[in-house]
């Protein structure tokens, strides 16, 4: 039997996710402090922010706690950048127009760099992560996108060389991502 705190692996293991539901407040003070700090910010580019910070926060409890990340919330995530958009259309077509064309160039950099990581790696970065990135991209941007993928990759680069080094985990093991792109995540929506 299914309960709310528990969420199906492949093979039909449970897993128990309920002793990370008092952790999730962090993105939403994480999205308040935001909005604190840019108090005079377009408030589709606020919108925009908190919903990365808040979804990108799922993608990663999922990702530590199971090694995936659900095909629902990456189209949720795009579902709601689409109504997002839609509203800006009403708002400010001109605005939305380079809103559009900066959402595509971060879906095509984000989603077509992870994507080619996992051909060459004959899947040694999960499929799960190549669609995060791509739904990530279009909420970062072309300008948003690139350090995101730096600081996570390198923060997963260390962690990973950190934990073998300590003998956690072998080389060959793999460790979830979006934790890490989620980390880059935070630091590109504050530091733009």
């Amino acid at each position: 039997m299914k309960t709310t705190d528990s969420i199906e692996e492949s093979g039909g293991k449970m897993t128990k996710i309920g002793p990370l539901l008092p952790y999730a407040v962090i993105p939403f003070i994480c999205a308040a402090l935001f909005f604190v700090l840019t108090g005079g910010t377009d408030t589709f580019v606020l919108l925009k922010f908190e919903l990365i910070i808040i979804t990108g926060y799922i993608a990663a409890v999922f990702d530590l706690k199971t090694k995936r990340i659900p095909n629902n919330l990456i189209l949720a995530m795009l579902m709601a950048w689409a109504v997002i958009m839609a509203l800006k259309l009403f708002v400010d077509i001109d605005a939305a127009v380079k809103m559009f064309f900066d959402a595509l160039l971060g879906f095509l950099l984000g989603g077509g760099m992870f994507l080619i990581v996992y051909m060459v790696s004959r899947k040694g970065l999960g499929g799960g992560d190549v669609k995060f990135m791509a739904a990530a991209g279009v909420f970062l941007g072309f300008s948003g996108t690139i350090p995101t993928v730096l600081y996570g990759s390198l923060l997963a680069a260390l962690t990973g060389f950190a934990l073998v080094l300590l003998k956690k985990i072998r080389r060959n093991d793999a460790i979830p991502l979006a934790p890490f792109l989620y980390i880059g995540i935070l630091i590109t929506v504050f530091l733009q």
